[in-house]
């Protein structure tokens, strides 16, 4: 039985390394061209290695070059491009819909007059909003007097008797304060007794977020103030001003009326907000009549 394996081998040896003569000969007069000495051994090697040599160069030709995309289940480089750029709008829309989201909270609150209860937030935390807008106003009046003495220094220049730029409220309109800002009774802002057609002006330049009719309160104004303050206006008999329109400090916005279920007479009720939350009025506008 072993002889026969042995012999088995040996016969399967030799047929692989008996070398044979593959001749190439002119059809027409059988000339030999050309002859190779191969043996199946050979033709196996030679074989192998030309099939290895396709398959490495297929991959790299794929993996490595733009014909990728021609192979289903690759995705092109346009497709990743707008993938990349689709993440970044993504990113963006998500961002502007949360500030958008915010936005309208604010205005939500400011129209309605409503302070979300789980937030407890008393008088001494309203008044804490209060101080830390005064705040922000009095870094950006010792600032800009900063430079204008900086600028004085510079080139020896007397600007006293120019105005400084600084973040004032102006009044809305000068009349009595019939009903004080109360947090307690959710009065978040101030009436202001006026006479009929009396004009309302705007507390700081803004942008117009509101300019409606509300049963409640009748013409409704509201405006977006840098620093992220908001003023309110209500009970207006007309709007001079729609939503979008930019106003200047002091422009007049409205007219003074007696509009909406809530008012009691020819009155300004005007309301200040800060990120969701009332201020009172009186501690940034001088009301008094002269």
């Amino acid at each position: 039985m072993t002889k026969k394996k042995e012999k088995t081998s040996q016969i399967l040896i030799r047929k692989l390394l008996s070398k044979y003569r593959l001749v190439v000969l002119n059809e027409d007069t059988f000339e030999e061209q050309f002859f190779f000495k191969l043996s199946r051994f050979n033709v196996i090697i030679i074989s192998t290695l030309i099939l290895s040599f396709f398959i490495t160069g297929t991959f790299f030709l794929i993996s490595y070059t733009s014909l990728r995309e021609y192979i289903p289940g690759y995705p092109s480089t346009e497709l990743r491009l707008n993938a990349v750029r689709n993440a970044f709008r993504l990113d963006s829309i998500q961002i502007a819909m949360q500030e958008s989201s915010l936005r309208f909270q604010y205005l939500q609150k400011a129209l309605s007059g409503d302070v979300d209860s789980d937030l407890n937030l008393d008088q001494n935390k309203a008044i804490d909003l209060d101080r830390e807008i005064l705040i922000v106003k009095k870094n950006i009046s010792d600032s800009l007097l900063r430079e204008e003495v900086y600028q004085e220094d510079k080139y020896n220049i007397n600007s006293g008797d120019e105005s400084r730029v600084n973040f004032v409220l102006y009044p809305p309109a000068i009349g009595e304060i019939s009903q004080i800002y109360n947090f307690e009774d959710k009065h978040y802002g101030i009436d202001i007794i006026l006479s009929e057609n009396d004009p309302i002006k705007a507390v700081n330049e803004g942008t117009v977020i509101f300019s409606e009719w509300s049963a409640e309160t009748g013409y409704v104004i509201i405006i977006e103030h840098p620093y992220n303050l908001i003023s309110v206006y209500k009970h207006n008999s007309s709007l001079s001003k729609t939503q979008g329109d930019y106003v200047k400090t002091g422009e007049v916005i409205a007219t003074a009326g007696n509009t909406g279920e809530y008012s009691t007479g020819w009155h300004l009720h005007f309301e200040l907000w800060s990120q969701g939350y009332p201020l009172d009025p009186v501690n940034f506008i001088d009301f008094k009549i002269d």
